[in-house]
């Protein structure tokens, strides 16, 4: 393995990947080729679509610098024919031939291919190649969420949070997607703006239920997509179905290069970089709170009806908690 590799898988562990430069497309097209849409890196995307472009000795010599990304995302043109026994200005007309105007353009692009193919398992690895103990991983743990929210509060958009917010209580239906990990945050989200008095759901089960979901929203309801790094095709796909529905699309993600990030009408980014195997969500949680302050105080007096009836329909008991009907709990033994 390369000490470049290595170097970047470490990052990974600690979170500390530099996110991909910015090629906000707003007024991008949604996608016709399946390639592109079906958790493809751009690379691979673009690679695929360029088949009939490229010769034989260039479609191999593409395969393996992918295949290798690993030890040529790095390389210069140069190095990178010398690598294959070809020249410099060889590399540069097969990557043209793909679409590049740039060579820069094109190894930006194997680089941000090569770190999504970063699994939980290498990062794991990284991690406990480190010769810490449980509780440094622990620390290392917490300080990586310290720096994700720190990075989080020194460029977020509040004002596209705002705008959001004024979305959202326009809108007829609000259907919120969050598979796997991020079910938890779609769920949190839909919930508290039904306490906000929105009509809004995050469907869960099969995925002909949420296709059903997606399917009767219209330009007057709101899609928001939650999904990270490569992202979940399946998520990706809702983006794209209600997009061609003329459906507005809203995204949390963690990068600008992401499908759902490309897809989206608008997006927010927050990382989710992790210690260990596991992404770290407590800037996306953070997200969603700073979305739903806004929600609740764009129209204060439409969540504060809404609260109040929340309050009153409980008849009178309590939602919490009273020791008043049971034991005293007993004492816990204490050492020594």
């Amino acid at each position: 393995m390369s000490k470049k590799r290595k170097d970047i898988e470490k990052q990974a562990a600690n979170g500390n990947l530099a996110a991909p430069e910015d090629i906000s497309e707003r007024g991008l097209d949604i996608p016709t080729d399946p390639e592109v849409a079906d958790g493809k890196t751009p690379l691979e995307a673009r690679f695929l679509q360029s088949q009939t472009n490229l010769s034989t000795s260039r479609r191999h010599l593409l395969t393996q610098i992918l295949q290798e990304a690993d030890e040529t995302f790095f390389l210069s043109s140069r190095d990178l024919g010398r690598r294959y026994g070809v020249d410099s200005a060889t590399i540069v007309r097969t990557v043209q031939a793909m679409g590049y105007e740039k060579f820069a353009d094109f190894t930006r692009d194997l680089r941000n291919h090569f770190v999504t193919q970063i699994t939980p398992y290498a990062a794991m690895k990284a991690a406990t190649q480190k010769q810490r103990s449980v509780t440094d991983h622990v620390h290392q743990s917490l300080d990586n969420d310290f720096a994700n929210l720190t990075s989080l509060k020194s460029s977020f958009d509040a004002k596209k949070v705002t705008a959001l917010a004024k979305q959202i209580q326009s809108s007829h239906r609000i259907v919120v997607i969050g598979l796997d990990f991020a079910s938890s945050l779609a769920n949190s989200l839909s919930y508290a703006l039904v306490r906000l008095g929105c009509d809004a759901e995050a469907p869960v089960g099969s995925s002909g239920l949420m296709q059903n979901k997606i399917r009767i929203l219209t330009s007057k309801d709101l899609l928001i997509a939650i999904s990270f790094g490569r992202c979940l095709r399946e998520t990706v796909e809702a983006v794209i179905q209600v997009r061609r529905q003329n459906v507005p699309t809203f995204g949390i993600t963690d990068g600008d290069l992401t499908p759902i990030a490309r897809y989206c009408n608008e997006y927010v980014t927050a990382s989710t970089g992790r210690s260990s195997f596991l992404d770290s969500y407590v800037a996306p949680v953070a997200v969603i709170n700073a979305i739903l302050v806004a929600c609740a105080h764009s129209r204060p007096k439409r969540s504060l009806e809404s609260l109040e009836q929340v309050e009153k329909g409980s008849g009178g008991r309590s939602r919490w908690f009273q020791d008043n009907n049971f034991p005293e709990p007993r004492p816990r033994k204490t050492k020594g």
